[in-house]
């Protein structure tokens, strides 16, 4: 089943990147980043609501609180270079090589997390960054 949803994130991650280098056309790339966050906002906390997930709040420990916060704040730094990379260049370009990211957290999940490096994950890592890298030069 998780894999459903990894296609369905991927999918809308596709539709992210069109819609934004679209929506991004003569605004400044913060400010967009900064409208595109509103509406994750509302969208995030309504789902959370309507499902009635937030008693969950209680349960969180000190350590849930500082990663959660640092991942957003991760998330914010990312989406801020992103935009800011569709807005200068080819979408066609930008959001490949944003996907670099999916060799960087093989690495940093067998560095930090200590999970296991299969050859298909290390064969699999290093054709991204073949990827990326033909995409750069």
């Amino acid at each position: 089943m998780w894999w459903i949803y990894a296609l369905l994130s991927a999918v809308f991650a596709s539709l992210t990147a069109i819609f934004a280098k679209i929506g991004i056309s003569g605004v400044n790339s913060d400010l967009a980043t900064a409208i595109r966050t509103v509406v994750i906002l509302f969208v995030a906390w309504g789902i959370a609501l309507s499902r009635g997930e937030l008693k969950g709040i209680a349960d969180l420990s000190k350590t849930n609180v500082l990663f959660l916060i640092l991942s957003g704040v991760a998330t914010g730094l990312s989406w801020i270079f992103y935009f800011k990379a569709l807005q200068i260049g080819k979408v066609s370009q930008v959001a490949p090589v944003d996907k670099l990211s999916v060799a960087l957290t093989i690495l940093l999940s067998v560095v930090i997390l200590k999970e296991a490096l299969t050859i298909k994950m290390a064969v699999g890592a290093i054709l991204i960054i073949a990827g990326t890298l033909v995409l750069i030069f």
